[in-house]
């Protein structure tokens, strides 16, 4: 009977399963599964200079293709370098297998008392355990077939997330009977929500009798792979909506019908209009503080709330007690609601939300709050020269706020960002694992700042490595401009850590760019200068290049929600007057 070597398997498995690229560091304990890689003909082993990258590029691979992601790394300091994208995969719902080598079984402390037996040796299982849905030691090469198809049936089915799988060197190199390895389906372990009518039923009645009705549009939409069927029902029902940032690359934004984001640093108009919603249909979005704003109250404020989400907990444990829960798949619920649902066409509403667009968008928020443009100017540049299937990826920071409030999606374009772990450093290792995984010539704008750039530089050694078109944007304004707009607030510009004078400095961006062969653009707008498009004719022609985008270290994000006012009323505020006039609601006290 035929044998085939347990990587060998892993690795024909996994391209059975759609994966072409696998992410990882070489190491000692991985050296099997990396030459079983390489010698695939239809997988490819990307080096990336660092585990934490692996980590993040599987996201992102995952992330854009709605599917499979994997990374590989060493034992010991190997496994525990990507802990942070595990925990990026985990709370953004990212399914992703994480694959890391173990010293071997006769080398493993097991319950010994002591700290090490193996060098390198660490229960990675242990650690990681809160942050995946599934993790394990498979320390016997029978439970192979069966562990890669339980890993894979946990990724990918209910509510979407990564699972790590623990696999000793010895394991890796013993070999398994061909015949045996039939695909396991492990349906037992699948999460399957039905629809139920009744409750569905329900939605069309609410929305056909609302008079000011709303959706939301949450990451769940993503992880389902739900674009097209929002898109129908976008159309179908006319109904206005908004998004979260995480809900954002779902949206086509350039419909009438869209408002904005919400939140923390959500647009105003969509922010004002949740709270005057009398329905608002929330579909796949954990509705969070940053969501929501500190004043729960002010939320949807006289109105019903229907929350569809496939998390059963996430809508038992919402900070929102008093709606209606449906525990049900996205899709699901759309291909139930889309041939149901009639036109929602009350003029009133339109017109009152018409109104709120024309007098609190964004391009009115820069004049009304006098914020510097020069971060807005290039996000609208950007809205202009991108094609209809290009990319974003934003870091963690002002930038991933600036991008959030002012790019425009059309329906074909993506953005992705890491939200719920807010992992500063993750845009451009996303990036990289976006570009293995898409299938057109889309352009993709990595938007960071110079904290995040400096975070994971290694990353720029791929672009030229393998000439992705990826564009580098590194908006710098020397500090970490999030929380310096944190210590203006609260703590007497006491600017610690956060600019020059507080400890913290950039590296010569330029440089850095020579030094990973990538073509260098800059454009400064310190002196607050017009902007004029003619400065970036070298970044616009450039396949791949690192653009150092130079402002002000004062440079805001507004709106702004403070913690402690309900979600109509962003920073800086509104006079009062204007506020009870803009509201439908009645505003009894703006403090609330």
């Amino acid at each position: 009977m035929e044998k085939i070597k347990a990587s060998d398997y892993i690795v024909e498995w996994l391209s059975s399963h759609g994966v072409d690229t696998v992410f990882g560091y070489q190491g000692g304990m991985v050296t099997h599964l990396a030459d079983s890689i390489s010698n695939h003909s239809n997988m490819s082993f990307v080096q990336v200079y660092h585990e934490q990258t692996a980590a993040f590029a599987a996201v992102g691979y995952a992330r854009h293709n709605c599917r499979l992601g994997v990374a590989i790394a060493t034992s010991g300091p190997g496994a525990t370098n990507l802990i942070t994208g595990i925990a990026d995969a985990f709370f953004d719902s990212v399914p992703v297998i994480f694959i890391t080598g173990q010293v071997n079984t006769y080398e493993y402390k097991y319950e010994k008392p002591i700290r090490q037996l193996g060098f390198q040796e660490t229960n990675i299982v242990e650690v990681v355990k809160p942050i995946t849905k599934y993790a394990k030691l498979v320390d016997k090469v029978e439970d192979l077939p069966k562990e890669l198809a339980k890993a894979f049936e946990i990724a990918s089915s209910g509510r979407k997330g990564p699972v790590l799988l623990d696999l000793p060197m010895n394991i890796q190199r013993e070999f398994l009977l061909r015949e045996q390895l039939a695909d396991i389906k492990l349906q037992e372990n699948a999460i399957n929500v039905v629809p139920r009518e009744f409750e569905l039923k329900n939605v069309a009645d609410e929305i056909k009798k609302s008079k000011r009705p709303l959706f939301l549009i949450g990451g769940g939409i993503a992880t389902a792979n739900a674009f097209e069927l929002l898109n129908s029902f976008v159309e179908k029902s006319k109904l206005p909506f908004v998004s979260s940032l995480l809900g954002k690359t779902a949206c086509n934004e350039k419909l009438e019908q869209y408002l904005g984001t919400i939140g923390s640093y959500g647009n105003r108009c969509a922010n004002m209009a949740i709270a005057n919603a009398d329905l608002l249909l929330v579909l796949g979005a954990r509705l969070d503080v940053r969501q929501t704003g500190g004043v729960v109250s002010g939320f949807v404020k006289d109105g019903k709330i229907i929350h569809l989400d496939i998390d059963r907990s996430e809508l038992e444990h919402s900070r929102i007690s008093d709606k209606s829960n449906i525990n049900i798949d996205i899709s699901d619920a759309l291909k139930w609601l889309i041939p149901r649902v009639e036109p929602v066409l009350n003029s009133e509403w339109h017109n009152y939300l018409t109104m709120l667009k024309d007098n609190y968008n964004q391009t009115k928020e820069i004049i009304r709050t006098q914020v510097k443009r020069a971060p807005y100017d290039l996000m609208n540049y950007l809205n202009a020269i991108s094609e209809d299937t290009d990319i974003y990826c934003a870091d963690v920071g002002q930038n991933q706020m600036w991008a959030m409030q002012m790019l425009q999606l059309t329906q074909n374009q993506r953005f992705h960002t890491s939200g719920g772990f807010g992992a500063m450093g993750s845009a451009l290792p996303i990036s990289l694992g976006v570009a293995f995984a898409k299938k057109n010539n889309a352009t993709i704008y990595a938007i960071n700042g110079d904290g995040g750039t400096h975070m994971a530089l290694q990353s720029l050694m791929l672009i030229k490595q393998y000439d992705l078109p990826i564009k580098v944007i590194v908006i710098n304004n020397k500090t970490l401009g999030m929380i310096t707009q944190f210590q203006e607030l609260y703590f007497n510009n006491n600017m610690v850590g956060t600019t020059a004078q507080g400890g913290y400095l950039v590296p010569d961006f330029e440089s850095l760019a020579k030094a990973y062969g990538l073509s260098y653009f800059k454009v400064d707008q310190t002196d607050n200068r017009e902007f004029d498009g003619n400065d970036f004719i070298g970044f616009r022609q450039a396949k791949n290049c690192l653009l150092e985008y130079v402002i002000d270290n004062d440079c805001r994000v507004y709106p702004k929600l403070e913690f402690n006012q309900p979600i109509y009323n962003s920073s800086p505020t509104l006079p009062e007057n204007e506020l009870i006039d803009a509201m439908l609601i009645k505003v009894v006290d703006t403090d609330d």
